[in-house]
């Protein structure tokens, strides 16, 4: 089994007529691959993990232990889906799109949700998430001169971010209730500089990318 349709394949294993038909019939169907899966499953435990959070007012342990369990779940598949893709070759369009708002979706679920309950300060929250709207709307700023790579930072925010809310969710008390605000202040802090560099890359590679349009519109003119 190539996993490929029958009728993308020619029905022999040979390239079937009309070539762009063919070739549109294997692109969709390599969207079904295990990474995208992976994303998929992560955007049903949004609605599914809020929901268990604010189980009998928000405040019962038990729920709040499940949703604890979903939100895990969720940052555990995204480790998961993007090195399958790479590892795979599984890396399609639309993997590209939903693996970010999947991230973002789950993360700022958890923020709002706990801001709601009074467990997290507002300004931690907006904070967090006028951060990560910046950051995705400045890639599709710069996104003609070149992408901006995820960096060692970023991937130190992320863990930090998920590490801080998923204590968050729990109903810790004692010394853990006071290490869980110095883990989500360390969360901030990586925030805020993370986003600093990222600002300072696009800015970088936007000028780079508009002097080699002008070297180019020079040579040619």
């Amino acid at each position: 089994m190539t996993g490929v349709p029958a009728s993308a394949e020619g029905g022999q294993g040979r390239p079937a007529p009309g070539g762009k038909l063919g070739a549109a019939a294997v692109n969709q169907a390599s969207i079904w691959n295990i990474a995208n899966i992976l994303t998929m499953m992560r955007l049903v435990l949004v609605p599914a993990f809020v929901m268990l959070l604010l189980q009998d007012g928000g405040y019962d342990p038990a729920w709040r232990a499940w949703a604890w369990a979903a939100f895990a779940v969720a940052m555990i598949t995204d480790v998961f889906d993007g090195h399958l893709a790479r590892t795979y070759n599984l890396v399609t369009d639309f993997g590209k799109i939903a693996d970010p708002i999947a991230d973002k979706a789950i993360m700022a679920a958890g923020l709002i949700s706990l801001s709601a309950l009074g467990d997290l300060p507002w300004w931690v929250t907006g904070v967090i998430l006028f951060r990560e709207l910046g950051i995705t709307l400045m890639r599709f700023w710069v996104i003609r001169h070149g992408v901006i790579p995820a960096s060692r930072g970023g991937k130190m925010k992320t863990l930090a971010q998920g590490t801080a809310v998923g204590m968050y969710v729990l109903a810790l008390t004692g010394p853990l209730a006071t290490l869980r605000f110095w883990v989500m202040g360390v969360a901030v802090l990586l925030t805020v500089l993370t986003g600093l560099d990222y600002v300072r890359q696009a800015i970088v590679l936007r000028r780079q990318g508009m002097a080699a349009e002008r070297k180019g519109a020079e040579r040619t003119s």
